[in-house]
């Protein structure tokens, strides 16, 4: 019987508008109802989470920055952190902005973004979940003058040569941080931190089999959360990786592919227990 469903965001539970649509949610809500712990699991900054699941009361736990952090947002108590040290970060930053790419960072919950242009694509991408991004005149300055560390960077590049200088720079860190590559940009974040990390952090705290957790992703950054969880689901769209590790193969993001998760997969669970 799964007790748990640790579900990804972009890509998965959004569709490619950025939006859950209103069968998605549907089918969330109905979960929940059956007893299923809905945890997003996203490599958003918490701040950032969709609104849509904004103060829904069966959102109790969110993985969010990549697994970074695990928040009960019930008590607001932290399950789980693997953070970034604020001097490392800032040294990786230093070393980075000379060249031409746009510098965000995650830390205690918010979106930081460096500069008006790039604060302003966001709110172009994503809309109304975009608006809690925090604009900032300079990233390294604004970590220095407060106290957190740093849940992940983001780095955004603009073409294939950038990308490549990018990932020159950040190899003077190999071993003591990770990086995840997406088309236009770089994650950057713990070797401690992974939605899969985080995924058994939570599980151990729930006392939870992995028999009974199931999850659903789209991107590599998913696959450490297919190497804990019991019922592995992979979206349509997702990445030939995660699809050879799936035990499911779902319709896309664009075709409601969580909906199908949860109604075919989970929900037929809990009915013949029931019964």
């Amino acid at each position: 019987m799964i007790r748990m469903l640790a579900i990804d965001m972009d890509g998965t539970c959004l569709n490619e508008k950025s939006k859950i649509s209103a069968q998605t949610l549907q089918a969330l809500e109905q979960a929940a109802k059956e007893g299923i712990c809905v945890v997003p699991t996203t490599g958003r900054a918490l701040s950032c989470l969709p609104h849509q699941l904004v103060g829904k009361p069966w959102v109790r736990y969110v993985i969010s920055s990549n697994g970074a952090m695990v928040t009960d947002l019930h008590t607001g108590r932290s399950i789980y952190r693997a953070l970034i040290p604020r001097g490392q970060a800032v040294e990786v930053l230093r070393t980075l902005s000379p060249l031409r790419v746009g510098l965000t960072a995650h830390v205690n919950h918010a979106y930081l973004v460096q500069g008006r242009a790039l604060w302003l694509l966001g709110q172009a991408v994503y809309g109304r979940d975009g608006r809690a991004s925090v604009q900032v005149a300079n990233l390294s300055q604004a970590l220095l003058q407060q106290p957190w560390n740093v849940e992940e960077l983001q780095i955004f590049f603009f073409s294939d040569h950038t990308r490549r200088q990018v990932r020159t720079r950040l190899k003077r860190w190999d071993g003591s941080l990770q990086t995840a590559y997406d088309r236009n940009y770089v994650e950057i974040f713990p070797q401690r931190a992974s939605k899969g990390s985080a995924l058994q952090a939570l599980m151990k705290h729930l006392e939870l089999p992995a028999c009974q957790v199931a999850c659903i992703g789209d991107g590599e950054n998913d696959l450490s959360m297919f190497q804990v969880a019991g019922l592995r689901m992979a979206m349509g769209n997702g990445t030939l990786a995660l699809q050879a590790q799936a035990d499911v193969i779902l319709p896309s993001n664009r075709e409601d592919g969580v909906f199908h998760a949860i109604h075919q997969h989970l929900l037929p669970q809990q009915e013949t227990i029931a019964q």
